[in-house]
């Protein structure tokens, strides 16, 4: 009994040189990985560490080139908005300086033509005022000469005459 009583306080008892065997083993392969493959990882790791930064980086600067140009595009917009509303004012400028002058260059003709129209009824009104008075004149030596005839000599009729169209004159 005394063999099982030492293999069961053999199992029961701490054996050292297995924990260190297997500290030593534990630290190499520590060891081992940290030169090997937690070396690279780490280095992989940094890496995409770094790309990710970078593209989170790159992504914010186009943000922010996007919300500059955003701003720009707006102020365009308002500019050329400005830009249209002058050019419709200008345009409404310019069709009310065209209308005025129009409407002045028909009142001009109009005024012309209205005092050629005086001009013409004057030239008119005159030229039957004369055929008036040679009809008139012409009338009246006929009369004149039926009625003196006889009484007057050809010199008394000029000068009847005369007198005649000297008063026509003067009462015109």
């Amino acid at each position: 009994m005394f063999v099982l009583g030492e293999a069961a306080g053999h199992a029961t008892g701490v054996n050292f040189g297995d924990i260190i065997f297997q500290l030593v083993t534990f630290l190499i392969l520590m060891a081992l990985l940290r030169k090997y493959a937690f070396g690279p990882l780490m280095g992989i790791m940094k890496q995409r560490e770094e790309h990710i930064a970078g593209e989170i980086a790159a992504a914010e600067q186009s943000n922010q080139e996007a919300k500059k140009l955003l701003e720009e595009q707006r102020g365009l917009l308002k500019q050329t908005r400005q830009e249209t509303q002058v050019m419709i004012e200008n345009a409404k400028k310019a069709a009310e300086d065209k209308k005025e002058e129009i409407v002045a260059a028909a009142r001009a003709e109009a005024d012309r033509i209205k005092e050629t129209a005086k001009q013409e009824i004057e030239r008119e009104k005159e030229q039957a005022v004369a055929a008036l008075r040679e009809q008139v004149t012409s009338l009246s030596v006929l009369i004149a000469s039926k009625v003196i005839e006889k009484e007057l000599s050809e010199q008394d009729q000029d000068s009847l005459i005369k007198e005649y169209i000297q008063e026509v004159g003067e009462a015109r």
